[in-house]
């Protein structure tokens, strides 16, 4: 198996080399690496040109899911591996996967399990973001359970579902998953094989209800196989956001979600 590594990274050169050398190292050998420097204005272009073995994409600032799409159209393999700047892979964290694909050919996604630090302090898991496998298109509806620097994707399935969607600003990975859990069966390897550091300034940390970008992926499938329990998911987030409209006296989002309750 062939695999590109993509990189999107966004003024954050501090973490930037931690991130490459994470996938220089793995024990199953990445035939590309491709980094999108997507406008960043602090020292990653001069940081980048003193590493060896990747390619550099630079673009102007047009959000993660516009570099994460131009990596997948300029890499020259098959499977697709993504990585956030700010995260880390562990060092047989393809070797595990690339086994996985290898003993189920059929398969085309798969993902791992995640750990946090905090000022290098382990933290909890949520056991409500449980890690989906196979037909799990129903276990995705409520919240993202699917960090994307763990996932591993064939092309093909770009191909078929659309790539992220560069209109969100926050939540792309979720609205990607949707479509292809709708589609396709994922795996899973059940391992820690990412690490996400929390602590920094992250966007969606700092995004308000962040509920209306899950409402906007889910209304495409409410005419779906999953229509019920899509139409029961959304009315569970309205109901939050109204709720949290009435607590903070935001009229606009009591309205608009007040609306749609009605509607569907």
């Amino acid at each position: 198996m062939k695999i590109t590594a993509i990189i999107p990274t966004f003024n954050r050169v501090n973490y930037l080399p931690r991130a490459i050398n994470s996938v220089k190292n793995q024990t199953y050998k990445l035939a590309e690496i491709i980094i999108i420097d997507d406008g960043s204005t602090d020292e990653t272009e001069k940081t980048l040109s003193q590493i060896s073995k990747i390619k550099v994409i630079k673009t102007k600032n047009k959000g993660v899911s516009h570099a994460r799409n131009t990596g997948i159209k300029a890499s020259k393999h098959e499977w697709i591996a993504f990585l956030d700047s700010d995260d880390i892979w562990m060092q047989r964290k393809m070797e595990q996967q690339v086994i996985f694909h290898k003993a189920n050919p059929n398969i085309l996604f798969s993902h791992t399990g995640e750990r946090w630090l905090r000022d290098n302090r382990h933290v909890k898991y949520p056991k409500s973001l449980k890690k989906p496998s196979g037909e799990c298109f129903l276990q995705n509806i409520s919240t993202c359970k699917i960090a994307t620097s763990s996932a591993l994707i064939h092309k093909s399935i770009f191909e078929e579902v659309g790539y992220f969607n560069e209109e969100l600003s926050v939540c792309e990975d979720y609205d990607l998953w949707l479509r292809v859990t709708n589609r396709y069966n994922i795996g899973l390897i059940n391992k820690e094989l990412i690490t996400k550091f929390a602590g920094h300034k992250q966007l969606s940390s700092s995004i308000f209800a962040i509920d209306r970008y899950h409402i906007y992926s889910l209304k495409k499938f409410l005419n779906s196989r999953f229509s019920d329990e899509v139409r029961q998911e959304i009315i569970r987030k309205c109901n939050i956001l109204i709720k949290g409209a009435k607590k903070h006296k935001n009229q606009e989002i009591l309205e608009k979600y007040s609306k749609l309750l009605e509607e569907i």
